[in-house]
């Protein structure tokens, strides 16, 4: 299952790991964001243990969305050693992501 990021363990849980996290930026009433949701929960079981992944609810953790410049969602970053290395806004097929997991393992 996808882990939950928010404002109070964001640091603890994407920045100070060494693993790669691919953040979710979404909200209950973004349409595409539903969409997409299935698929980091697909990613979430195809990489447990290897990556974290986990969504962070744009409406209930307005400080992380606003470090980020979170404008548009569904907004995927994907954070290793702190950093963002990659990013993609909007919903695209479960592939798209793949590759960028794997291009950054």
């Amino acid at each position: 299952m996808a882990l939950e990021f928010t404002d109070a363990n964001f640091q603890s849980t994407v920045l100070s790991s060494e693993k790669l996290s691919v953040v979710d930026f979404w909200a209950e009433w973004c349409g595409p964001c539903r969409a997409i949701g299935p698929v980091i929960e697909e990613l979430a079981k195809d990489y447990d243990g290897k990556v974290n992944v986990g969504k962070v609810n744009v409406d209930n953790n307005p400080q992380i969305s606003m470090n980020y410049g979170i404008t548009s969602i569904p907004a995927i970053l994907f954070i290793k050693n702190g950093q963002v290395v990659d990013k993609q806004v909007g919903a695209v097929p479960k592939s798209v992501l793949e590759k960028k997991i794997q291009a950054n393992l």
